[in-house]
């Protein structure tokens, strides 16, 4: 039986309870840490013999030449083709909704003109070449494939280059599938540290990208760390979080099978709870209770569950609203009649599902915005994954000669008084003499 962890906002140690209940070591494993660095250090010196060897290593996969470690396309549209007519189905229609949200996102070049005739502005471009870590492990995600690939190839990405590890020669059709239906340019079959410093550095075999995105484990997260600055990353992601507010009216069983849907990636993932009836919470608990005994991945929710989940009383909603933006999680579910009124309360969450049927897992899948979301209270400063992420702005500056006038006296003044003497004669070659 799972006995809820319980907090209440009345209580005189709910702060310091909620600091702990919501606490996550997030630093990297000093041996982790030092065995990627290591990783990463070869696959940069010595390429494609690298990736061979950690490939044989870590995922059992052997290869003559690292060319036999990247799948054809041809091979990717037959995974496409041979799905399940229902798989084939709802892929296509994610993958519709998820580019009609994107293609919303897109960033404008944009100028605009002084009345001495300079001109000021910025050019938005796409990057040249991304890279995608799909896992491949415990666990597949062909959704993730849309949810990266698809903001990239909308925001104009060139080439889209796919890793993804598959232990024992075990490859997943649908995530190949995916591939496929998003427009992979090209994939290779590694993971992995090693699969991260491929793309960052490049080997003989594999090209060197401009950003890495894509979830991964700790070994790929130390990777993403160690490599950022050489290349860009979207974000080093921690355990998978939802936070529920509920006005005590929605199904307990609903409210129980969503804390659940989190639950169940991983045992350190974090389900909260946040309602002013005290009833209501012991409904939820005995949902779980009831629900818990149906699920494939059973002990790994009870571990979440136990370990880092919570029911929370508050006062009241508005209250509610103020406990989610402490803890700003990664997923929020505003399970109330008339969300639309807390909504303007709520400053920090990775995506809101406003009302009773917005579920998460739709979000998860095929609501259409992103479903890589900042995750360990980062909803504070950080947003989805998006088109955004895949593009990158330019200042355009042009200025007249006239407006060398006016801007060329500013310019000198300042410089002069940070004492950098070139910075200001630069600007003052440009002045007319009077």
């Amino acid at each position: 039986m799972i006995k809820m962890r319980r907090l209440s906002t009345a209580n005189i140690d709910f702060d310091s309870s909620l600091k702990a209940l919501t606490a996550f070591e997030s630093a990297q494993d000093p041996s982790v840490d030092t065995k990627v660095a290591e990783i990463v250090a070869d696959v940069r010196a010595r390429g494609d013999a690298a990736v061979m060897e950690f490939t044989k290593r870590f995922d059992r996969v052997e290869v003559q030449s690292a060319q036999q470690l990247e799948l054809s396309q041809a091979y990717l549209q037959s995974a496409l083709k041979n799905l399940p007519k229902e798989q084939a189905q709802a892929l296509a229609s994610a993958a519709d909704r998820i580019r009609s949200f994107h293609e919303r996102q897109k960033g404008e070049t944009w100028t605009y003109t002084e009345p001495d005739g300079t001109i000021l502005g910025q050019r938005v471009t796409p990057l040249d070449r991304a890279g995608l870590y799909v896992p491949g492990g415990k666990a597949a995600y062909p959704s993730s494939v849309l949810m990266n690939a698809i903001p990239a190839k909308v925001a104009g990405v060139s080439e889209l280059i796919m890793v993804v590890p598959t232990p024992d020669g075990v490859r997943n059709e649908l995530v190949l599938a995916a591939a496929a239906l998003a427009g992979v340019d090209r994939v290779f079959t590694i993971g992995g540290a090693q699969a991260v410093a491929a793309l960052a550095y490049g080997t003989e075999t594999i090209p060197a990208v401009d950003k890495i995105t894509g979830p991964g484990n700790a070994w790929v997260a130390a990777a993403k760390r160690r490599v950022f600055g050489v290349v860009g990353i979207d974000m080093v992601a921690g355990p998978s979080e939802i936070l529920v507010i509920c006005d005590g009216l929605t199904s307990p069983d609903w409210v129980a099978m969503d804390l659940f849907s989190q639950a169940e990636h991983d045992e350190i993932a974090q389900a909260i709870l946040l309602c002013p009836h005290s009833d209501f919470l012991d409904q939820v608990e005995q949902s779980i209770n009831k629900l818990i005994e149906t699920m494939p991945r059973a002990e790994v929710i009870r571990a979440s569950l136990s370990g880092r989940g919570a029911f929370i009383l508050t006062k009241d909603l508005f209250e509610a609203c103020e406990i989610s933006n402490r803890i700003a999680p990664e997923h929020l579910e505003l399970s109330v009649q008339n969300p639309e009124v807390y909504l303007p309360l709520l400053r920090h969450a990775g995506a809101i599902f406003m009302g009773r049927f917005s579920s998460e897992s739709l979000g998860d899948y095929c609501a259409g915005p992103n479903h890589v979301l900042p995750t360990g209270r980062t909803a504070r400063f950080a947003s989805p994954l998006g088109v955004y992420d895949f593009q990158k702005r330019t200042s355009l500056i042009q200025v007249s000669a006239q407006g060398a006038q006016h801007l060329g006296k500013i310019a000198s003044t300042l410089a002069q008084g940070e004492g950098l003497t070139a910075h200001a004669r630069a600007a003052e070659y440009r002045l007319e003499q009077e």
